[in-house]
């Protein structure tokens, strides 16, 4: 039987965890923790160094809670997702009735990636319900933007607070809307300049072939594998399932490469594309779910004009 904020639910209870200072992520932390450990269910922490460790230092010497590593897991949200769902599937397999963890996003990730993180946040909500899970998510006040804050809120049902309680952001949004909604990134700073190359209605070939012949050197061989393999499989896409004319558009920076596909269709249906892999890849989910394993920050807009995806290699987090 599951206790606390899981007790008579089945499936994920997200809740976001919002601290102004290490007492107050203590005071929701420590009883979360200790009253999974009590009930006898798996517990776990995914914090940074320092936070692990103030965790650490407060629980009683021998409490039973898993610390894991928690950022190399954030490589990417779709390598977090397959990490996670692989990590709760053998947690789930021991037998425990509930699942709890607390954990966090490195604040690296708040800045010019925040859009792809902001889509976890709220997918997961429907990609971890298979699990009889409890999660924290902690977001330091001090030093988390206010937009991500209001994103954080949308993305997450409830607030745990000192004291035990779980209050209602009131503007939490269900993951198939808020997936939906027209939320463009900050235009990488390359973007202002004029693009190294610009193709109208490419095969993919031709796609293949300019991405290699941009690099110069410049992009580690594995890496430029890999965007090359993203953009094929992005053009591809868009000439299939999109409306011509297809557009592609390439900048080079010193320790990144950036390229925009651009059709003036409304672009994939499914929500979760590039998150979850498509079950057939009829509508270009698996394509869209490539792209998203081999590049370091994917986005996607649409407007008036159709439906944009940027895929970034190299190092994406530019100044916002």
């Amino acid at each position: 039987m599951r206790t606390g904020a899981g007790a008579g639910r089945t499936g994920y209870v997200h809740e976001a965890l919002l601290y102004d200072s290490d007492d107050e992520l203590l005071a929701v932390v420590l009883p979360f923790l200790l009253g999974g450990v009590e009930a006898g269910e798996l517990t776990a922490v995914s914090l940074d160094v320092r936070n692990a460790e103030l965790v650490r230092r407060a629980l009683p010497t021998g409490a039973d809670v898993t610390f894991l590593p928690g950022g190399d897991v954030y490589a990417r949200p779709t390598a977090a997702i397959r990490a996670y769902r692989e990590l709760f599937a053998s947690f789930a397999a021991t037998g425990t009735s509930q699942i709890r963890m607390v954990g966090e996003l490195p604040p690296l990730l708040l800045g010019a990636t925040w859009d792809a993180w902001a889509r976890y946040e709220s997918a997961i909500n429907h990609v971890y319900d298979d699990f009889p899970l409890w999660g924290l998510c902690a977001y330091d006040r001090r030093v988390t933007p206010p937009q991500v804050l209001a994103d954080v809120a949308r993305t997450h049902p409830r607030v745990a607070t000192p004291g035990g309680g779980h209050e209602p952001t009131g503007v939490y949004t269900e993951p198939a809307t808020y997936l939906a909604e027209c939320r463009p990134a900050p235009l990488d700073p390359v973007q202002h300049a004029t693009p190294l190359v610009e193709l109208v209605d490419p095969t993919p070939a031709q796609a293949r072939d300019a991405v290699r012949a941009a690099d110069a050197g410049r992009l580690p061989p594995d890496d430029l594998d890999d965007l090359v393999i993203a953009v094929s499989e992005v053009v591809c896409n868009a000439l299939r399932h999109g409306t011509a004319p297809v557009s592609l558009r390439l900048w080079r920076a010193p320790d990144r490469m950036v390229v925009t596909v651009h059709d003036r269709g409304p672009g994939p249906k499914d929500p979760y594309a590039g998150l979850l892999p498509a079950g057939d890849g009829s509508e270009g989910g698996l394509g869209l779910w490539i792209s998203h394993q081999s590049c370091h920050h994917v986005t996607h807009h649409r407007d008036a004009d159709g439906f944009t995806i940027r895929l970034t290699v190299g190092n994406p987090h530019f100044p916002v």
